[in-house]
């Protein structure tokens, strides 16, 4: 098995889970079982998402390797905010106007991405579990400073920087462990106690995974620091659970694991418009088979040969065939790509 179809496996499946997630979002309050699907999705889904991110990133530092960096994932950050700015005002969508550093709703990701990279740097000279001890820390410590927020992505980009850092450092042990009988069964008691959880236990406010808010805002200025911890808890489970049971062949659609930065940011022309203007509904539980195929219908609309072609110019700035990708190859017992 090839490790690449590993990745990329996991890179569409949790994208589906991403728009997913958005798409049923507005119909939370109507049934409780899509309250608990997009509940338990945001346990997880971008932790997992960036921990597969951390994996194949290099800790360099240098002139070259920085203006790659800005070039991959700058440059198209501020192309998408002047259109995504322009769109929402044309749409019609309240509160469309953000400065340029204030990322409109999904962009945090280009801009943390890009922090990761270059925090990676440093954070690789420290020993592996005090760098993740560390980090783990800030991102409990930013919670009690309310100026960190959604400007410049600081908030998320601290809160989610542990997943990324864990995820550089998983080897092929860890690797082989996943994919273990046993782990798997864990794995599945794991995800099922969550979703247990979510359906009996009191309500709470999904903020709290977002990892974008203060915890003033929150309402837990004092305690919020202990919340923190217990969902950076409850997401590393869930994010290796849902990892043990990502499938290692090749499909038909593996390849499509490539193209999951042009769901991510796209995909977002179609949830705001539909959102904006009510556009779906649901009647009942029932329909949440609608809502799938709608997402997967989004998804192959953007991963398709004509969208990948328009896009890859704004996304990549440079011409771009529709071909995929491979992975660098991971070293065993290594903590870096080559």
């Amino acid at each position: 098995m090839k490790r690449e179809a590993y990745f990329d496996n996991a890179k569409w499946i949790l994208m589906f889970l991403v728009v997913f997630g958005h798409v049923i979002q507005p119909f939370t309050d109507q049934h409780p079982l899509y309250n608990v699907l997009y509940k338990w999705i945001y346990t997880f889904h971008m932790p997992a998402f960036i921990i597969v991110s951390g994996y194949f990133a290099q800790a360099k530092m240098n002139k070259t390797y920085a203006l790659k960096l800005a070039k991959k994932l700058l440059l198209p950050y501020l192309s998408f905010q002047a259109i995504y700015t322009i769109y929402y005002a044309l749409i019609g969508k309240s509160g469309w106007w953000k400065p340029p550093f204030e990322p409109q709703w999904a962009l945090w990701f280009l801009v943390s991405l890009f922090c990761w990279h270059i925090m990676l740097y440093w954070y690789r000279r420290l020993p592996k579990h005090m760098a993740i001890f560390i980090s783990i820390q800030i991102g409990v410590l930013v919670g009690y400073m309310s100026g960190i927020d959604h400007s410049f992505s600081l908030s998320r980009t601290f809160v989610f920087f542990p997943f990324f850092l864990i995820g550089h450092w998983i080897g092929t042990d860890e690797m082989n462990w996943l994919r273990e009988t046993r782990t798997r069964v864990l794995a599945l008691g794991v995800m099922l106690s969550v979703a247990l959880a979510i359906l009996f236990a009191p309500s709470f406010d999904t903020s709290w995974f977002f990892g974008s808010k203060s915890y003033t805002v929150l309402r837990m200025p004092e305690w919020g620091g202990f919340i923190r911890l217990a969902c950076y808890a409850v997401s590393i489970s869930m994010a290796f659970s849902v990892l043990a049971w990502i499938p290692t062949k090749t499909y038909s659609w593996t390849k499509y694991g490539a193209y999951t930065l042009y769901v991510y940011l796209l995909h977002g022309f179609v949830i705001q418009l539909i959102r904006e203007h009510d556009l779906i509904h649901v009647y009942s539980p029932y329909d949440v088979i609608y809502l799938v195929t709608f997402s997967f219908i989004i998804m192959g609309l953007f991963v398709s040969k004509p969208a990948v072609t328009l896009m890859t110019p704004i996304l990549q700035w440079k011409s771009f065939g529709w071909k995929v990708k491979k992975y660098p190859v991971k070293e065993v017992g290594s903590g870096s790509t080559h």
